[in-house]
């Protein structure tokens, strides 16, 4: 089974997978795919993705696991798990991670609007997770079992709306 992992930078992506591999998943970051496909385009200092190529790739292959990262979605998996994060709290995660504005501010704007989400629906099988107030393993636990078939109905799509729980507090997004 094919399981993509997605979600805006800053969202809980690699934490989980690390410890979803603890438990014995087969993980693999969509970077290390993509090299190994040949599906990387270096530019500006920073990796690029054909994800376009990488896709065509990747529906050939009877891998089963895991493959995470922001792009992972595009892929066509059988499953979808989309991480969540409060805009607000997002921007405090990236600000730690030392990034400029500029990239800040287009990774909360796009947690805000749903980008990723967005286009992840266009899988089957497709799940969100909120991860803003949970702990790591708690959301290891709810991707584990979402991956076995268990408590889909509670984390459908279309439960989180950011915009609305945000509210007043959006001119934070544009004050670096």
């Amino acid at each position: 089974m094919k399981v993509a992992l997605t979600g805006t930078p800053g969202c809980g992506k690699s934490e989980v997978a690390r410890e979803l591999k603890r438990m014995g998943y087969r993980i693999v970051r969509i970077e290390e795919l993509a090299r190994n496909f040949d599906c990387v385009i270096k530019e500006d200092d920073e990796i690029v993705v054909d994800i376009k190529k990488l896709a065509k790739e990747f529906a050939k292959t009877d891998f089963d696991g895991i493959v995470e990262g922001h792009l992972s979605h595009l892929l066509n998996p059988d499953i979808t798990i989309v991480l969540r994060c409060n805009p607000l709290i997002l921007k405090k995660r990236l600000e730690k991670r030392g990034w400029n504005a500029n990239k800040i501010l287009e990774n909360v704007e796009a947690e805000l609007v749903d980008v990723i989400l967005v286009e992840a629906l266009e899988n089957k099988n497709v799940y969100e997770i909120d991860t803003t107030t949970r702990s790591v393993e708690e959301v290891t636990n709810i991707v584990d079992r979402l991956i076995k078939g268990k408590d889909t109905d509670k984390f459908k799509p279309g439960k989180i709306d950011w915009i609305a729980e945000v509210g007043d507090k959006i001119e934070e997004f544009v004050s670096f």
